[in-house]
């Protein structure tokens, strides 16, 4: 009313109570508060929690801080584990298939350490994979944490926290995503007071999503770092309207996991410089930044005031906006102060009163939109001042201010990192006969923050196998440079048929982190010995073929999205070289043109669903159903399929839903072959 708002919420809840919300009565302007579920059960005398309501002008609701305030004092004594920070997450850059991907995960852990980050996230996924304690490990080295999505049924039962949390523990994770509660009820807030005390007791950080909304849980436990509760950047159409109403909403109460700077995904809403306001703009303890390394790349005046942002504040200050239009905040970390500016509407100028600021001279930095894009300016100033930023339509700004002495050009403050480098072998995968042999080429490149010392490179190869060429080396290599190697790899004639892999290593150091020690980095060729007298479905050529979801993989899970976007063919544990990833609904068809005696595979639904779908699987031969599977679940055991299929000229290989849906329907078959 007129300029004064009123911001309800609750604080303290626990498993002692549900948690309430606002019901509207329809045609009326009456609001009631109505618990999550019909009735609370208590034993004992009974402290509900606190229904509150901060009433102010705006300045006063963004600024409040009565929903900690009113919350339990810290339950954990010693806080000294407890590090909030900048997060590298590449789920919207990849999303499942990166998750499996331990090249992927240790590019965006290379990432964060050479950008000072001090996480990584691994999102829904790696529980398919076995290479997690050598992410972890790997990133230890370099610096960064690391840390586990989690669904929540994984973990609501003590003996499953009794098992899993130990476990992730001891490889050294850094803290847990636990998603998916998706409940108010008196009953999961149970589970949170359990979850919270055995999380704690482990020293593991915790970011909640799919979430209810922060009620003082920070306060009361404060190794929870964020919580979701907001439809945040991962629906990929936040229009501005929505992101400047969020600082004087969801954002009051308690750290907001939004998941900004995903350049590389959905519909832009808001320019670069908007975007980037967002780190100062929104509060939260891990700010889990979703862009891609290269959408980074492209933005280096955005990498470095990424570089600089911290993600816990000494105070705030809304500077100006309402609602829906506009949110400018100054917020201070130590001495230096953060600015951050984000509104809706056409382009314009954005006026920021520095009365915020101590007597004396200050440098102010901006970074704004500029027609080739962020540019950064400078200026000195007093708090009689008032700054002037031009802005562009949906737009905004950061900006970083600090006291200005004699000899001072930036507020920046030195970063440790460590060379960003890639190393990247050729072939990835192949096939050969047993005997042959297979050219190997590996490439390790300092990219940024050079140079990178005493480098090597070397191949390994499986016991029996010969490899011929050098171990090339290289005192130093600055940005820009890389080290090369070649090799030729003999297979023994007597080689065991199946997957193989040579094993590339980089070795190195870092002049500027001489306490890393030696850093290493290794990528696989996988190398598969055929057997004589067999044809692979996945190597032949499709008649025809469709899918319910991305292509037809050949030798990999279906990826639902891209080419070559799946993971490895793994049925119960169980993973295969070759085979053919589907989707229901799907199918192939391959001309045999008569060649053949016989068709066989090993078929199922694979383990990226995590034990769901329901898949049928069908073998036609000139059009006529020759083997028909029963519905096979996520939970099922892999069935072997054989047919004779002398004389037959086209062969199709179909799955169905099995009449439930299509909903997480991977269906693999493994091996498919045909014997000549």
């Amino acid at each position: 009313m007129g300029g004064t708002y009123a911001l309800l919420t609750e604080s303290d809840v626990d498993g002692r109570y549900a948690a309430s919300r606002l019901v509207h009565e329809k045609g009326s302007g009456h609001y009631a508060v109505r618990l999550a579920d019909p009735a609370v059960t208590s034993t004992g005398p009974l402290a509900t929690p606190w229904r509150t309501a901060v009433i102010g002008d705006l300045a006063t609701v963004t600024e409040s801080t009565l929903v900690d305030d009113l919350a339990p004092a810290s339950r954990i004594a010693d806080t000294s584990w407890i590090r909030p920070g900048k997060v590298a997450w590449s789920w919207l850059d990849g999303f499942a298939n990166a998750q499996r991907s331990l090249a992927v995960q240790q590019r965006f852990v290379d990432y964060a350490a050479a950008h000072g980050w001090p996480y990584a996230l691994v999102d829904d996924g790696w529980k398919t994979t076995d290479w997690m304690p050598r992410l972890i490990e790997y990133a230890r080295e370099r610096g960064v944490g690391v840390l586990l999505w989690v669904h929540y049924t994984d973990l609501d039962t003590a003996a499953e926290r009794a098992e899993f949390l130990p476990r992730v523990k001891k490889w050294g994770a850094a803290g847990l995503k636990i998603d998916f509660m998706d409940s108010d009820s008196q009953e999961r807030f149970r589970w949170y007071d359990e979850i919270l005390r055995d999380t704690a007791r482990e020293k593991l950080l915790v970011n909640f999503h799919g979430a209810t909304l922060p009620k003082g849980i920070q306060r009361t436990w404060p190794h929870v770092m964020t919580l979701e509760a907001v439809y945040g950047a991962e629906y990929g159409n936040v229009p501005a309207t929505g992101l400047t109403t969020l600082p004087y909403t969801r954002n009051v109460v308690g750290s907001m996991d939004y998941t900004p700077m995903a350049f590389q995904f959905g519909t832009r809403t808001v320019s670069d410089a908007a975007e980037l306001a967002l780190s100062v703009v929104y509060e939260s303890g891990f700010q889990n930044f979703a862009g891609s390394i290269r959408a980074y790349r492209d933005r280096p005046e955005l990498e470095r005031f990424l570089e600089q942002v911290p993600t816990v504040w000494d105070e705030s200050r809304l500077l100006s906006g309402r609602p829906g239009e506009g949110a400018a905040f100054a917020r201070r970390h130590g001495e230096r102060w953060f600015l951050g500016g984000v509104r809706s509407g056409p382009a314009g100028t954005q006026e920021v009163p520095l009365d915020f600021l101590g007597g004396g001279r200050w440098l102010a930095e901006t970074v704004r939109d500029g027609d080739d894009g962020l540019v950064r300016d400078r200026r000195v100033v007093t708090r009689h001042d008032t700054l002037s930023v031009p802005v562009a339509a949906h737009g905004g700004f950061a900006g970083l201010v600090c006291r200005a002495v004699p000899g001072r050009d930036t507020c920046d403050r030195p970063v440790a990192r460590l060379p960003l480098t890639e190393l990247t072998v050729r072939p990835a995968r192949t096939e050969v006969d047993a005997g042959a042999s297979v050219d190997v080429t590996g490439r390790f490149a300092v990219e940024e923050f050079g140079p990178a010392a005493d480098v090597a490179l070397s191949v390994r190869a499986p016991e029996g196998w010969t490899v011929q060429g050098g171990d090339p080396r290289a005192e130093e290599l600055p940005t820009g440079h890389d080290l090369t190697g070649d090799w030729a790899v003999s297979v023994p004639r007597d080689a065991e048929h199946g997957n193989h892999d040579l094993v590339v290593t980089a070795e190195y150091r870092s002049p500027d982190r001489p306490g890393a020690g030696v850093l290493r980095v290794e990528r696989t060729v996988r190398v598969f010995v055929s057997p004589p007298g067999v044809d692979y479905v996945s190597n032949l050529p499709f008649a025809a073929e469709r899918n319910g979801w991305g292509p037809v993989e050949r030798d990999l899970s279906n990826g639902e999205r891209d080419a070559a976007d799946g993971g490895p063919l793994s049925i119960r544990g169980t993973e295969y070289a070759k085979g053919l990833g589907m989707h229901a609904v799907g199918e192939v068809v391959v001309e045999l043109d008569g060649t053949h005696r016989r068709f066989a595979a090993t078929v199922g639904v694979d383990d990226e669903v995590g034990g769901r779908g329901g898949v049928v699987f069908e073998v036609l031969a000139d059009g006529a159903a020759v083997a028909t599977t029963e519905v096979l679940r996520g939970t099922d055991a892999a069935r072997h399929l054989e047919v004779d299929v002398t004389g037959v000229r086209r062969l199709t290989l179909r799955v169905t839903d099995g009449g439930d849906g299509v909903d997480f329907d991977h269906a693999d078959w493994a091996d498919a072959r045909l014997l000549t």
